[in-house]
């Protein structure tokens, strides 16, 4: 099944460690506008290696890291780690606190048809080719991306629990999450985090587009460093959680439309066709509203606010060729029904149209529509671990951005490189390991 391997760690130097709080940044699919402005004013922070600046920012990236490389202010660890990785959160309005627990290796860059790493979504192909440019030019990972295992037991977790108790940093990160880093050196320990996953298939919870670069990537280099019996290029910064721990959490994506062709009145006449239609008091409202009910959403256009219920005999009758794992699903149904069959985007259109965005925040939903910079926002109800592990295991995928897994890992607590000198290391070491 999925191979991994502990890796040899770029990172800021032990004298940046105090600082490292303001060296860190949100993953490039994450980070605003604003929080990306002021990030680019410190020449230090990882920004400037996850989401270069400039006319060409994949080159400057690359100058940017041989600078530091240089200048030492990242210096590689002499030897492989399982870097463990916990994230303490709370959610609005709960007083305790939760850990997502988990850990960060290298994994094989599979091709998806080897079904070792399972994906749950479509991906846009200009954020893919941007990161793969990005990884031929500057040869390093920044952020790891999510995926998920599954250890109904908690094996590994105690190894990871004692680990965490001699931080390499703790910080409060832009989310208010604090972020714990750990690592793990012992060969014989690290065999047993490769020997359990060695047993199971992977599911990439958060990064498709990264990932699918990796993929693209490691295809390219096809004959290259044939000598060498572990590659760079075949491996891919991963962090690991457990799909089955109790704090791994989906919040909703939203999604806003621009530039709507149609007047209100006829657009929502097309909506009632499909959907029944009851007037919602308040727009400010609709964040907090639970619905409960599958295949309910929440709509605000101009000054007012619906709530929308699928007619699901009507849904029923377009008669999608699709496994019942999917056609549960509400933001199949919304973009089947919403975007195909109303507004006339087929799924390639939809990839690819710049009228619909994916915001996770409901407020800027709210002010995007308010501004009539947006026509309307969809609000949208939160998957469930299980619906997502059902789509993974059925082989079929879900609308582009239908997770937001919360937290977001951080970016520039570690770097992965895929310089082959760089990557260099008897790997075989952790393999053929004996109990002592």
């Amino acid at each position: 099944m999925a191979e991994i391997l502990p890796l040899k760690a770029w990172r800021y130097a032990d004298y940046l460690s105090p600082q490292i709080e303001e060296l860190t940044a949100p993953l490039f699919d994450v980070v605003s506008e604003k929080q990306r402005e002021k990030l680019y004013e410190n020449p230090l922070n990882s920004i400037h290696l996850s989401v270069p600046n400039g006319p060409i920012p994949a080159e400057n990236a690359r100058k940017t890291l041989q600078m530091w490389k240089d200048q030492g202010i990242v210096k590689q660890d002499l030897i492989p780690g399982i870097y463990v990785y916990y994230q303490y959160f709370r959610l609005p309005g709960e007083q305790k606190e939760r850990c997502r627990k988990g850990f960060i290796i290298q994994v094989k860059a599979y091709d998806w048809e080897e079904k070792q790493i399972l994906r749950h979504e479509n991906t846009i192909v200009s954020a893919v080719n941007d990161r793969v440019e990005l990884l031929k030019s500057a040869q390093i990972q920044a952020s790891p991306t999510h995926g998920l295992y599954e250890d109904a037991e908690f094996e590994l977790e105690p190894y990871m629990d004692a680990a965490i108790g001699s931080p390499i940093y703790e910080l409060e990160d832009y989310q208010g999450v604090r972020e714990v880093l750990a690592v793990i050196h012992d060969a014989q320990i690290i065999k047993k985090f490769i020997d359990f996953i060695a047993k199971k298939q992977l599911i990439l919870a958060d990064g498709h587009h990264r990932f699918e670069g990796a993929i693209a990537y490691k295809n390219s280099m096809k004959g290259e460093f044939l000598e060498a019996k572990w590659k760079a290029h075949d491996y891919h910064l991963m962090y690991l959680t457990n799909a089955l721990g109790k704090d791994l959490k989906i919040l909703p994506t939203h999604r806003l439309f621009y530039g709507l062709e149609m007047v209100k009145e006829e657009f929502l006449e097309k909506l009632s066709d499909w959907f029944d239609i009851k007037k919602f008091p308040d727009p400010d409202e609709l964040g907090s509203y639970a619905f409960h009910v599958s295949k309910t959403y929440g709509l605000v256009i101009g000054e007012e606010s619906y709530f929308l219920k699928l007619k699901e005999e009507k849904f029923k009758e377009l008669d999608l060729e699709l496994p019942k794992a999917l056609q549960e699903l509400d933001l199949v149904a919304l973009h089947e029904v919403l975007f195909h069959q109303i507004l006339g985007l087929n799924q390639q259109d939809q990839r690819n149209s710049n009228q619909i965005v994916y915001e996770r925040n409901f407020s800027r939903c709210i002010q995007e529509v308010r501004s009539q910079k947006a026509t309307f926002a969809i609000i949208t109800r939160e998957l469930q671990i299980e619906q997502v592990l059902k789509v993974c295991h059925s082989g079929h995928l879900m609308p582009q951005k239908s997770t937001y897994f919360y937290p977001k890992a951080l970016g520039g607590l570690l770097f992965a490189s895929f310089n082959q000198e760089e990557f260099n290391y008897p790997y075989d070491a952790f393999f053929n390991q004996t109990e002592g």
